[in-house]
């Protein structure tokens, strides 16, 4: 199916049906159901570097390492502290409080944007009229994959808060089962970072380590 889909540009489904018509009895398990609905997600290339595999990754951590300890250091992101090189016109978070940098705009792991405020009403109580699907709330956190500086914080821990290596303020939460977004999406596991706590610098060109605020 992989092989297919790759040379026909085609995606699961369609693959599936095919290898259906040639052998009706055939069934794909779900976990290689994932993998190549990944696979199609990232153009039909195993890319490490792309947040679709970053995420999958991440979920499947918990199933591998049930109480959290020896995760693999590949699982965490480069601390932005620690290298001077490859950061050129890119974007790196700071700590508002500190200005001690956090992560870079590759450790965002996107999401498609949940169905607002109506995602929330098995929490709280609310008049029909308010919680309508056509009003959309926006991210006010940034999901990111694990930084270098939040492995003491997450190792053989399912839930806590996140806060600045240099500073101790609060930056905001992670949670292994997940966490739900402002925008009503639950993203499985969490480590958010609220964008309130952070500023978003970008590097300049010309003078490699310098920054300025966007």
């Amino acid at each position: 199916m992989a092989f297919i889909m790759k040379t026909d540009q085609l995606t699961f489904e369609k693959a599936y049906d095919i290898l259906r018509t040639v052998k009706p009895e055939a069934k794909v398990n779900e976990g290689f159901e994932w993998q190549l609905k990944l696979y199609e997600a990232m153009g039909y290339e195993v890319d490490t570097s792309s947040a679709f595999y970053k995420q999958y990754r991440l979920q499947k951590v918990t199933e591998k390492y049930p109480e959290l300890w020896n995760l693999p250091q590949e699982l965490f992101a480069v601390d932005p502290t620690t290298i001077s090189q490859g950061l050129k016109d890119d974007i790196l978070y700071k700590c508002r409080k500190c200005r001690r940098s956090l992560f870079r705009h590759s450790s965002i792991l996107g999401h498609s944007e949940g169905s607002g405020p109506i995602a929330f009403a098995h929490k709280r109580p609310a008049p029909s009229s308010v919680l309508t699907t056509g009003s959309q709330a926006q991210c006010t956190s940034y999901f990111i994959e694990p930084v270098q500086w939040m492995e003491s914080t997450l190792l053989g821990v399912m839930d806590g808060q996140l806060l600045c290596p240099k500073c101790s303020a609060k930056l905001g939460s992670f949670n292994w089962y997940g966490e739900q977004c402002s925008c009503g999406r639950w993203i499985t596991p969490a480590f958010q970072i609220h964008k309130n706590r952070v500023d978003e610098m970008k590097m300049l060109p010309a003078l490699g380590s310098q920054t300025k605020k966007l």
